[in-house]
């Protein structure tokens, strides 16, 4: 009979913890980030477990099936899909292809920065490291 009662109240407890879930996966992202502050407010080692099985399970993942915030949280893979609309698509790809360019652009400019800025310091390297080897010479034909 033991076996039995421990056996049913095992059962019990696990069909709470999935009905909970089932009612935070329907709720979306934040009531499971909400759920795990609670937790970590009320006995940090529940927060850390439950943070844990959301990383696990994927809860937290631009893929996760019954996300509400799916839409939101990846909308920069829906970027380069048609809209249907010809014209539409069009500009679209312009605009892209030229921010593209532009991004392409910047990233040559700041790498010439980069490039000068390096010059500079090491031909500041340079001088400095000549200047004391003139003062040695110096100090040696005196001597």
């Amino acid at each position: 009979m033991t076996t039995l009662a421990q056996s049913s109240s095992a059962s019990g407890f696990a069909a709470w913890l999935h009905r909970a879930e089932a009612w935070l996966d329907s709720k979306g992202k934040a009531a499971w980030i909400i759920a795990t502050v609670l937790a970590f407010i009320l006995f940090w080692p529940l927060g850390l477990a439950l943070l844990a099985y959301m990383f696990w399970s994927k809860k937290m993942s631009c893929h996760a099936k019954k996300s509400s915030f799916r839409r939101h949280a990846c909308r920069h893979t829906h970027m380069s899909q048609p809209t249907g609309n010809a014209a539409f698509d069009a500009y679209k790809n312009e605009t892209l292809r030229r921010l593209e360019d532009e991004q392409e652009k910047f990233e040559a400019f700041l790498q010439r920065l980069r490039d000068a800025r390096d010059k500079a310091e090491f031909d500041q390297f340079m001088d400095e490291r000549a200047k004391p080897t003139a003062t040695e010479d110096n100090d040696e034909k005196e001597a």
